[in-house]
């Protein structure tokens, strides 16, 4: 333990005990401390005032001068206010700490402020930032047969997922969006023969894993794959967040070696920009080769965090780099890697994302890479990539830093489709109620199928899309919302069919256009009870895991929806369907299972926003 002395403007000085950890932080600002003796009140640190000498300690050693600046005195007497519970202040601890990670160190050269520690103050998880989110609800067929939605090709809220488990907390409910989860794993599609229509489509139907009662319909859509050297030349501008939130292990460390990751994959026909902003925004490197490896790499190493995060100015440059060195039919793309912790200049969302629209129409895209925690803001990443046509990813290790910039780099760079929507029209003879899981922020009027100026989700080279519905079949017992009393048709009146025969169950519509198109194209395909099993031990090794996955994150976000199926039956039916597993994923995913049935167990209580 350390005692903190400061001078608030009275005659009096006031010391407490705080933890070292929170020391470490007002370190980083310049401030002084001393080891506790039993005349603490008469050995306070002397700093540099400005004209002033430089500080000396309790033993007599000369210290280099540091300046205070007016900032640093109010963050330290934030974090004293937080620590000591002062109710006149209304400081939450993790304010407090929001006003050390920003401050600007001006100390001396040799000496730069080090990273601070992880997150760790009480509350910093209430400081992230996630979209408000309810679960789809269950629709009768008879009333409201048509669902529509846009595909999704993110994977940050099972990464964002996994961090926070592996710290030993479950995520709040609002960060889980249970497409994203599914997605994140590959799955043995069938692959398009021809580039003439970019991606497959495979349907899959057996009894839903939480309710035998119930069918659980898989949709699966495998795009085209191309080797890394078919890459189209790229056009990347990095857009790279240096302000002082960034200044922990997990950020901006993280970043510059996730980054050159990327760089060894491209060769002397890209180009390679890098703009940085804080307080401000610069330009970094400008039109670098990308076989320039050791250029690229050294600007990269030479990047350090201080200052407040202006985000949108940073945005503006970095397009206008993009358009300087726009690649006629290349990949051209603004990669934008942060925290997402905005908080000067255009931090409203909407004006955000109406300037990233503008440029995707250009033909700039826009992929969000998500870092570090206690002050992540998910809800802005997802959308930012969302309206720039590209996919959003969180990278919380160096292995998820390769899956997606070397092992996944044709589905993240080069996207073969733009705007792809799913349209279902169930047929009331068979099925009586539907329900949609996932894809709560991607729902689509119905109207909007046929608009071609609707905005709708991009797959890129290579990429797995899977959708499931959970539906309950005319007649069954599982029904959960009560027949109309005056309903024309009845129940009892309606056709029964069987696994395995040619009734239609469902009509799928979807619609894509070209990367580079402006009209859309149309792809239909009946869905009948041929693709049916009669037991879930029946369907595919995939189809199983997916719905182990769709289980999970449905546990996550409370079980609304899963009745009495828990982690226990996850974990079996994940063990008996893991299926090849070259890079580790499943078994990973298998491991999490456990661990947050562990935190379950242990009473650890999720806290949902």
């Amino acid at each position: 333990m350390k005692v903190l002395s400061l001078d608030k403007g009275s005659d009096k000085a006031f010391g407490i005990c705080i933890p070292a950890i929170i020391l470490g932080a007002l370190l980083a600002t310049g401030c002084s401390y001393q080891e506790p003796t039993a005349k603490n009140e008469q050995q306070e640190t002397t700093r540099k005032q400005p004209g002033g000498q430089a500080a000396k300690t309790e033993q007599g050693k000369t210290q280099p001068p540091v300046e205070i600046t007016p900032e640093a005195q109010v963050a330290e007497i934030a974090v004293v206010d937080a620590v000591r519970g002062d109710a006149d202040k209304k400081i939450k601890h993790s304010q407090a700490r929001r006003l050390v990670t920003t401050m600007e160190y001006r100390g001396p050269a040799s000496m730069p402020r080090p990273p601070l520690p992880g997150p760790g103050f009480p509350g910093d998880v209430d400081r992230e930032n996630y979209a408000k989110v309810d679960e789809n609800g269950v629709f009768r067929v008879d009333e409201t047969p048509v669902s529509t939605f846009s595909i999704d090709v993110d994977t940050g809220s099972y990464s964002n997922m996994r961090r926070m488990i592996n710290q030993g907390r479950l995520p709040p409910g609002d960060a889980i969006r249970v497409e994203e989860l599914i997605n994140y794993f590959s799955y043995l599609y069938p692959v398009p023969g021809t580039n003439t229509q970019p991606f497959s489509v495979t349907t899959e139907m057996a009894p839903a894993p939480w309710n035998e009662k119930r069918q659980l319909l898989r949709i699966g859509l495998k795009g085209y794959e191309l080797d890394k050297a078919q890459i189209k030349a790229a056009n990347l501008v990095f857009l790279l967040d240096v302000s002082g939130s960034m200044n922990q292990v997990n950020k901006l460390p993280l970043l510059v070696k996730s980054l050159k990751m990327l760089t060894r994959q491209l060769n002397e026909n890209d180009r390679i920009s890098i703009v940085v902003y804080a307080g401000a925004s610069g330009v970094v490197l400008e039109n670098a080769k990308g076989n320039e490896t050791a250029k690229i790499a050294m600007a990269l190493d030479k990047l350090q965090a201080g200052g407040s995060t202006h985000g949108s100015a940073g945005i503006e440059q970095a397009y206008q780099l993009a358009q300087q060195y726009f690649i006629d039919g290349g990949v051209n793309r603004v990669i934008l890697a942060t925290d997402g912790d905005f908080n000067v200049g255009t931090v409203n969302i909407e004006t955000l994302k109406d300037l990233i629209a503008r440029k995707r129409e250009a033909g700039i895209g826009l992929t969000t890479l998500g870092f570090g925690a206690g002050n992540y803001n998910d809800m802005l990443m997802e959308q930012l990539a969302d309206v720039g046509n590209g996919n959003y990813a969180y990278i919380d290790t160096l292995n998820e830093a390769r899956k997606v910039l070397v092992d996944e780099i044709s589905s993240t760079l080069q996207t073969i489709a733009k705007d792809v929507k799913i349209q279902l029209e169930f047929n009331p003879e068979f099925v009586a109620e539907y329900r949609l899981i996932g894809y709560e922020n991607r729902l689509l009027k119905r109207e909007d199928f046929n608009n071609d100026k609707i905005d709708a989700g991009e797959i890129g080279a290579g990429h797995t899309v899977t959708a499931l519905y959970e539906l309950t079949m005319v007649g069954s017992e599982a029904l959960r919302i009560d027949d109309l009393r005056y309903r024309k048709i009845k129940a009892a009146d309606a056709k029964a069919s069987v696994p395995g025969s040619g009734d239609e169950v469902a009509y799928l519509r979807l619609r894509y256009k070209a990367p580079q198109g402006g009209s859309s194209k149309l792809l239909e395909h009946a869905i009948t009870f041929k693709s049916a099993a009669k037991d879930l031990s029946q369907a595919s090794d995939d189809f199983r895991f997916a719905g182990a996955v769709a289980a999970f994150g449905q546990l996550l976000k409370g079980g609304h929806f899963t009745e009495n199926y828990g982690y226990n039956e996850v974990i079996s039916l994940v063990n008996g369907a893991k299926g090849p597993d070259n890079f580790g994923y499943r078994g990973e995913f298998l491991q999490l299972v456990r661990t947050t049935q562990a935190l379950t167990d242990k009473g650890i209580s999720r806290r949902n926003k």
